[in-house]
């Protein structure tokens, strides 16, 4: 068996919870609300790699440094 890498943790409002899903190189976690699909992948190949998909049209994918990056941008202060 593969060197487990990396775990995923899945949890909702109605007490559901999934932890310990083990992966070598990815994980995926799939939202659907109505039609759309909202999609966040993680890879952990040699460096760790962020999608994140909203649809066939708005997709980002990038570095865990590069999100972390982007996402400080979007805060404004106060």
């Amino acid at each position: 068996m593969s060197e487990i890498r990396m775990t995923g943790e899945i949890r909702t409002d109605y007490d559901c919870e999934t932890t310990g899903l083990p992966a070598e190189r990815w994980g995926e976690a799939v939202f659907k609300v109505g039609d759309e699909e909202i999609v966040l992948e993680v890879s952990v190949e040699k460096n760790v790699i962020v999608s994140i998909m909203a649809g066939d049209d708005a997709v980002w994918k990038g570095t865990l440094k590069g999100l972390k990056e982007l996402l400080k941008s979007q805060i404004r202060p106060k």
